[in-house]
């Protein structure tokens, strides 16, 4: 029992550590953004959290772990059902902390999906549609993916491994995403503008980045499932280590690149780095976390050069920070972690790929054609927050 309550306690402290994620994003996409559309911003992070936990009791949580099913799709049912075992909740579950420790956690997983979303699509979608978009994704899409890995399916039964969602969360998100952006189009000014759209608040921006990486105590450290002294503190460890190189290695490569020191990609370059190791922080060597971070911090900086190349508007950077690196942290369980293929990897990859760019397309086109996708011009100018929501997130203050 007291092994139990402190993998039980260790299991909610990391539940914490993830919901603090959510004010990470928040606070990223406010600074990377335009202060007129502040407020439209933290709206859009509001109702996915709370929404984003609503959806997961009333169905997600039983589409990602059915139970017995055929590897593809099952559900155990509407709402949460502890296991109960002599008249009282079975502590036992998961052989470590209780059911409504595991649902919660699961929980802030899910919501984090439908948050990388949100910041690529800043300051030009509508608001109602944004959210549409949400529910399906954390209600139905993200579940039934999770449960083709996590929850026992197909993926799980050929080998594919993702210890903590490099592609389970971050590349459904990040695919999500960039279905989007390509319907949505960029934002008024961003290429062949005068001036470029720079956020209003890099230091807002900065401590929304090491929230997170605070936050990936719990994302990772929580994916062991136990306080197991070892395995958490290498995996903490591991996670640290790719975080701090993908930002030494994103500041060499802006440099090169742009010639400029830039703090943005410093701080895209942490990210990127947790986002790699995501997928085996408990299991790949020291040298292989540090090799994991130093390609996550060159490919974030090639992605963003290549988004806005292929002029897909990005503010926050989200598809070369959760995508791109979902990808490469995927395969790099088949390249550095012992018994792992990277054909199998792939396949995982393709198939997380294929399935939510599918639904997206057809849920994009579908809203397209009934709510519409972006806000009038007009909206978009003179910004967000006064439009959809009739309020200023600094009144005292000029806007940009």
């Amino acid at each position: 029992m007291e092994l139990l309550t402190i993998n039980n306690v260790w299991m909610m402290i990391c539940t914490a550590l993830v919901f603090i994620m959510h004010l990470g994003f928040s606070t990223l996409e406010i600074g990377l953004a335009r202060s007129k559309n502040t407020i439209n911003i933290l709206f859009k992070n509001v109702c996915i959290i709370t929404g984003g936990l609503l959806l997961y009791a009333l169905a997600g949580f039983n589409l990602m772990y059915p139970g017995d099913f055929n590897g593809f799709f099952g559900f155990a049912g509407f709402g949460l059902e502890a296991p109960i075992k002599d008249g009282a909740l079975d502590l036992a579950y998961n052989e470590g902390y209780t059911y409504w420790t595991d649902f919660l956690f699961q929980g802030m997983f899910a919501a984090t999906a439908a948050t990388i979303v949100s910041g690529a699509v800043a300051e030009r979608a509508k608001l109602e549609t944004f959210l549409v978009f949400s529910v399906v994704l954390v209600g139905l899409v993200y579940p039934i993916a999770g449960s083709w890995h996590w929850g026992g399916g197909f993926l799980a039964e050929m080998g594919f491994y993702d210890f903590a969602g490099s592609t389970l969360v971050h590349s459904v998100g990040g695919w999500a995403a960039l279905v989007y952006i390509a319907f949505l189009g960029p934002r008024i000014g961003k290429y062949g503008g005068d001036k470029p759209l720079e956020g209003h608040s890099i230091p807002m921006a900065a401590i929304g980045v090491f929230l997170l990486w605070l936050g990936w105590f719990g994302f990772n450290g929580g994916s062991v499932l136990s306080a197991e002294p070892g395995a958490t503190s290498y995996t903490l460890v591991t996670t640290c280590l790719a975080a701090a190189t993908g930002a030494v290695v994103a500041i060499i490569t802006s440099k090169i690149t742009s010639g400029s020191l830039d703090v943005t990609m410093a701080l895209n370059g942490i990210l990127a780095g947790l986002v790699g190791i995501t997928a085996s922080a408990d299991s790949v060597s020291i040298t292989a976390s540090i090799i994991i971070g130093a390609v996550s911090g060159v490919l974030v900086v090639l992605g963003v050069l290549l988004m806005d190349k292929l002029k897909l508007d990005d503010p926050v950077g989200a598809v070369p920070v959760h995508l791109m690196n979902g990808i490469w942290g995927t395969l790099a369980v088949g390249i550095f972690r012992e018994g792992s293929s990277v054909g199998t990897q792939l396949i995982g990859i393709l198939s997380y790929g294929a399935f939510v760019v599918a639904i997206s397309v057809v849920l994009v086109l579908i809203l397209k054609a009934t709510m519409g996708l972006r806000v009038s011009p007009k909206e978009e100018v003179e910004g967000l927050d006064i439009h959809e929501h009739k309020m200023s997130a600094y009144p005292d203050l000029l806007d940009d």
